[in-house]
């Protein structure tokens, strides 16, 4: 619930207050509620619309989702071109430019290095190659989409746009929006799958450790994941390795072992999880003019250089617009579906909730796009989330499917270390010119910027776009394979994302599947980003499909950055689609993804990736299904929204025994170790027991972890006294004790780590059997002394925790709350995150306290790194039923409109935060008595 409520005729007044004192900032320019208002879409009535051939029908509810109505399929992805823009063009218009890398032009000179970066990736340019590529059909119904959005900007200038318009006239920005594209519509999804781009973080973490960590000490928090406990996706099958097709009726033990050569393009897969020699890190390209140093000069100043130079490649990443969410453990999503066999219904369930960033407006959209006569000729009657500037419909339902997604977390990332000099990089013993091309950026109030983007056969070299990068001279990592490092290493990037594909096609051919083949068919399509996609159907039958393009590697497992230099970590092609997993109504009845291993990799010959969630979620929804089942037991449409909102730690399940067991004598402290006597383990909001044990969780990791990792992973600002990271360093006194230095955290709170998601957990539970171990063992800087094991650091974290929640709470446990430490703000994802204050207040909205938490099912995560507040959501919720479609029920995290205080900007939050549903009807005699305003669209 939010934290604070204002009537609406306050709210009203307020408004008013703020845009009067806009008015006056503003140099005398008026603004007043009209100006809010302009941009409110018209909803009744008519309207003429060039390029429509007949009348189209626009029907929302009294949540202002529409349905869309039409005799043709072009017209019908041109008047969902038209309405999207009513309600979301601002999103569309920061969005193209973001994956364009144009965000200068709407926001000046502060997002030049952001520009320069996506302009280095060419996300616009494969977009652009992409679409060239796309059959005429899909072709046609792009040029559609984009000639609604331009009818509707033909129209609507400045604050009829909306708000944030106004807001660039009023600081003098002068902008005016292009015409819409269909490139436009294709290039967002590269913004998609950069945010659900797999390990790269993961790889470049690893590498980072190295300053810090061994190997056996990274290894052990990465540990395997942990198949006899967390089922995968799909529990039995193995490819053919005659036919290289994966068989999902198969048993394992009879399928090809991991790394065997049965498979003729099989991955070994195994790999060892060493860096290599050459690879462990990344580095800019200024030659050292000396030329000196060789592999054995020393690998601890060489390792030294990498890493720093590594760390400027991750802060890199982290400034690319996050725009679906943090990339690290916790982003993923849920999804399941039951057979009928095990409803109520007699026919599947299917529910999805993906886990994205929050923001305002959502990043989903809801809308249902009809054919009135369903043909060949006009094939849709589909309903559901979509992306705001892309035609179709991203999850949903038709009349005959509905179909869920959560990311599969392929590895479809390497860095690749270069060896650069005079206009070549070296490649299998030769020197090959690199091709560059030039960038202008243009600089809303500043001058053009002017780029070189350099690219190797590995992609491009993304370590151009950082001066710290270009200063890595001698201090590049080097092996005694190596070549010379004396003119430095460059880091470049090959992203399966950058190569062009089809996935556009596979969205239009999802709406309009109406059978398993069909389904997998378009699964086919979809290449990027790599997704689990499950599946049920109106006659019964439930599946899964992974699809996606994943690389076949030859040398290396993908777990640190390669040498570019040597052929044999080249990518040797991709998975075939044939042999990607899938499962067809097994007999167990029900299907679950939410990011676990898909498959077990001892019945499966390719590596997918060894970076899977591990499970916590997976498995608890697993429990619960079972639970409902066994015994004869039915699931319901209500069953199906509980879990969904299930708030049950797993972590606090394995912990919590252990800090009972603690003998307190601090009186203060036992008082708020008493809490968690008798706790369900249930994250509710207003819960006490779960404030305390998630601020022990987040202090155990604090001290057993964090303060150890290096600075590129902790939270910036993050200040400790620590050994040098390039050796052991002198001793400062006479008796001995090694000399420290003063390290800051460089992260940001969303991305750093030891960020507590279900990685965490596993590597816990394997120390709580090691009371003795190193992890355990802390120093205290002031005093040289520390905790000596296990049962001490858990004393540590519980009172440090009752200290940080007297701070944060007040001292009477009795009125603690985990919702008042677990706050979502709703933040406009421009002007509402980084513009002026009063634009800040105008467009955003919140906190709403909230229960659930990290790597629960209802997974409202917090980085523990960074603190507690709601860094990824939920970001919609829906749950089909397959006997009757206008059964279903649908969320939205904000609501349909992006207009600031439109009647439909938040209108669904509230529901969203208790875990309620709107009705999601489906029919044309549903939508009908739902219908609160149409409009009718005519040529």
């Amino acid at each position: 619930m939010p934290a604070k409520k204002t009537s609406r005729r306050a709210r009203l007044i307020v408004i008013v207050v703020v845009l009067l004192l806009v008015a006056g900032i503003g140099g005398g320019t008026y603004w007043g509620v009209s100006t809010v208002r302009d941009s409110f879409p018209q909803t009744t009535g008519s309207l003429k619309l060039k390029g429509l051939t007949a009348p189209v029908s626009v029907k929302r509810d009294s949540s202002g989702i529409p349905q869309i109505y039409a005799d043709n399929s072009k017209d019908l992805f041109l008047a969902q071109g038209y309405v999207q823009a009513q309600d979301r063009f601002w999103e569309m218009d920061v969005r193209r430019h973001m994956t364009s890398g144009r965000l200068s032009e709407m926001f000046g000179d502060s997002q030049v290095k952001t520009d320069a970066f996506l302009r280095t990736l060419g996300w616009r340019r494969v977009a652009e190659k992409e679409y060239k590529q796309l059959p005429a059909e899909t072709k046609g119904f792009l040029k559609a989409y984009s000639a609604g959005v331009n009818a509707y900007l033909k129209d609507h200038k400045g604050s009829e746009l909306s708000v944030e318009y106004a807001a660039l006239d009023l600081a003098g920005e002068n902008y005016q929006p292009a015409d819409w594209s269909p490139v436009d519509s294709v290039a967002w999804l590269k913004a998609m799958a950069w945010d659900l781009r797999g390990n790269l973080s993961d790889e470049t973490d690893r590498a980072l450790m190295t300053s810090r960590l061994d190997k056996d000490q990274i290894e052990d928090l990465y540990p395997e994941y942990p198949f006899d406990r967390n089922k995968p996706i799909v529990d039995k099958g193995s490819v053919d390795p005659a036919t290289k097709k994966f068989d999902p009726k198969a048993e394992g033990e009879n399928g090809p072992q991991n790394g065997s050569a049965g498979t003729g393009t099989g991955q070994s897969g195994t790999g060892g999880g060493e860096p290599p020699a050459a690879g462990a890190g990344a580095g800019g390209t200024t030659p050292d003019a000396s030329g000196t140093g060789n592999g054995a000069q020393g690998a601890g100043e060489a390792a030294q250089g990498a890493r720093t130079q590594l760390g400027a490649v991750a802060k890199k990443l982290d400034k690319i617009p996050g725009l679906l969410g943090p990339n690290g453990s916790g982003i993923g999503s849920n999804s399941w579906v039951v057979s009928g066999k095990y409803t109520t219904t007699g026919k599947p369930l299917l529910a999805n909730d993906p886990h994205l960033a929050p923001q305002l407006p959502s990043v989903w959209y809801q809308m249902g796009l009809h054919c009135r006569s369903v043909d060949k000729s006009c094939p849709y009657d589909v309903s559901g989330f979509t992306f705001s500037g892309m035609p179709g419909v991203v999850i949903g339902h038709n009349q005959d499917i509905s179909w869920g997604m959560t990311n599969l977390g392929a590895d479809v990332t390497d860095l690749y270390l270069e060896k650069v000099s005079d206009g070549h990089y070296l490649y299998d013993g030769k020197q090959v010119p690199y091709r560059t091309r030039e960038e202008t950026i243009k600089v809303a109030g500043g001058k053009d910027r002017t780029i070189t983007v350099r690219e190797t056969n590995n992609g491009p070299i993304i370590s151009d776009r950082d001066k710290e990068l270009r200063k890595v001279g001698d201090q590049s990592p080097v092996g005694n394979a190596a070549p010379d490092r004396g003119d430095g290493y460059a880091v470049s990037l090959r992203w399966t994302a950058l190569e062009p594909s089809k996935t556009m096609d596979a969205v239009f051919k999802l709406n309009r599947a109406s059978n398993f083949s069909e389904f997998r068919a378009a699964a086919r399509e979809f290449a990027v980003p790599s997704q689990n996609l499950i599946y049920a159907d109106t006659k019964g039958n439930i599946g899964y499909q992974a699809p996606g393009r994943i690389p076949v590697r030859g040398k290396g497992d993908g777990r640190y950055p390669a040498p570019g230099w040597d052929p044999s970590y080249r990518w040797k092609g991709y998975i075939p689609q044939r042999a990607l997993p899938w499962e067809y109504n097994p007999k167990r009845g029900y299907i679950v993804t939410a990011n676990q291993a898909v498959v077990d990799r001892e019945k499966y010959p390719y590596l997918l990736t060894d970076d899977w969630g591990y499970g916590a979620r997976s498995q608890r929804i697993n429990d619960l299904i079972q639970s409902k089942i066994k015994d004869g037991g039915k699931v319901s449409m209500d069953d199906m929204e509980t879990m969904q909102m299930d708030n049950s730690s797993e972590i606090a399940k394995l912990l919590v025994p252990y800090l009972l067991k603690i003998e307190v004598d601090d009186k203060y402290v036992r008082n708020a170790q008493k809490l968690l006597e008798g706790w369900d383990y249930t994250q509710d909001s207003d819960s006490a027991p779960a404030a305390y044990f998630n601020a022990v969780w987040r202090n155990l990791l604090k001290l057993a972890f964090g303060d150890k990792l290096p600075k590129e992973l902790r939270v910036k600002g993050d200040c400790l006294y620590v050994a040098p990271s390039d050796d052991s360093g002198p001793v400062d006194d006479l008796n001995g004790n090694q000399r420290l230095v003063r390290e800051c955290g460089q992260r940001s709170p969303d991305d750093a780590q030891p960020d507590g998601g279900d990685r965490w957990f596993e590597v816990v539970r394997k120390l709580l059997k090691q009371p003795d171990s190193e992890w355990w063992k802390t120093r205290d800087t002031s005093t040289r002394k520390g905790d000596k094991n296990r049962d001490d650091l858990l004393a540590h974290a519980m009172k440090d925790a009752r200290w940080e929640l007297t701070s944060k709470l007040g001292k009477d446990i009795n009125t603690w709350s985990w919702g008042r430490l677990h706050r979502l703000m709703l933040k406009n994802q421009t002007i509402g995150t980084d513009g002026p204050g009063f634009m800040q207040w105008l467009l955003n909205r919140g906190p709403w306290d909230l229960g659930g938490g990290e790597a629960a099912v209802n997974a409202t995560g917090w980085n523990a790194a960074g603190g507690y507040d709601v860094t990824w959501v939920p970001s919609m919720r829906m749950v089909v039923d397959l006997s009757d479609m206008d059964n279903s029920r649908w969320i939205n995290l904000t609501g349909a409109s992006g207009h600031a205080y439109n009647a439909h900007y938040t209108d669904q939050t509230d529901k969203w935060a208790k875990g309620e549903f709107l009705k999601w009807p489906f029919s044309e005699k549903a939508v009908d008595k739902a219908t609160e305003d149409q409009m009718a669209l005519t040529p």
